[in-house]
């Protein structure tokens, strides 16, 4: 190995030998510096610093949905960081109201035997989200639709695969309602 390094420098002409050094010089100066102003998230200050979800209500007969979701939200938004959640709305800087409106499931994948039966179904929940700041009763946004999607496979049967999905599919609510709350509008 010591014989490669000895012919790398003579391969190197003298000249460049410099030129390399200082290039590794600046490069080692530089590193530390390009990553000093960096920050993890967005970098957006949301015009307010608590928030309270009101229990999910629901136009649609969904068992038991309304819970697992306000759950999902509350646990996605703490989970954020960027606000604190409150217990009441005369607690909060703005409050988050969230309703489900729709459950719609579509055949995606059929039977190679019968196509009349599905193997697969995309599952789609709707809600609409509104949101208030409570200081002075501005709305940010009203009935703004939020949307979450899932596949479901129906080889257990469809009925237990909607109920082991519906987690999921809260899960991905969440998300589009902490994107909807908290990212630039």
């Amino acid at each position: 190995m010591l014989t490669d390094l000895n012919s790398f420098r003579i391969f190197l002409p003298t000249v460049l030998r410099p030129l390399l050094v200082v290039a590794s010089a600046v490069f080692c100066l530089m590193l530390p510096t390009s990553c000093a102003n960096y920050q993890l998230g967005t970098g957006a200050k949301t015009k307010f610093a608590t928030l309270f979800i009101a229990p999910v209500s629901s136009k649609v007969v969904i068992p038991q949905a309304q819970a697992l979701i306000t759950t999902q939200l509350r646990e996605a938004f703490i989970r954020d960081g960027r606000v604190s959640l409150a217990d009441s709305p005369d607690a909060a800087d703005a409050v988050l109201t969230i309703s489900l409106v729709g459950y719609d499931r579509t055949a995606v994948v059929s039977r190679a035997e019968d196509t009349g039966l599905a193997r697969r179904f995309d599952v789609t929940l709707q809600a609409q989200a509104t949101l208030v700041d409570n200081q002075n009763k501005k709305t940010y946004f009203a009935e703004r639709p939020l949307r979450a999607t899932r596949g479901v496979f129906t080889d257990s049967g469809l009925v237990p695969a909607e109920y082991e999905n519906m987690p999921l599919l809260a899960e991905q609510l969440a998300k589009e309602a902490v994107h909807a709350v908290l990212d630039v509008w």
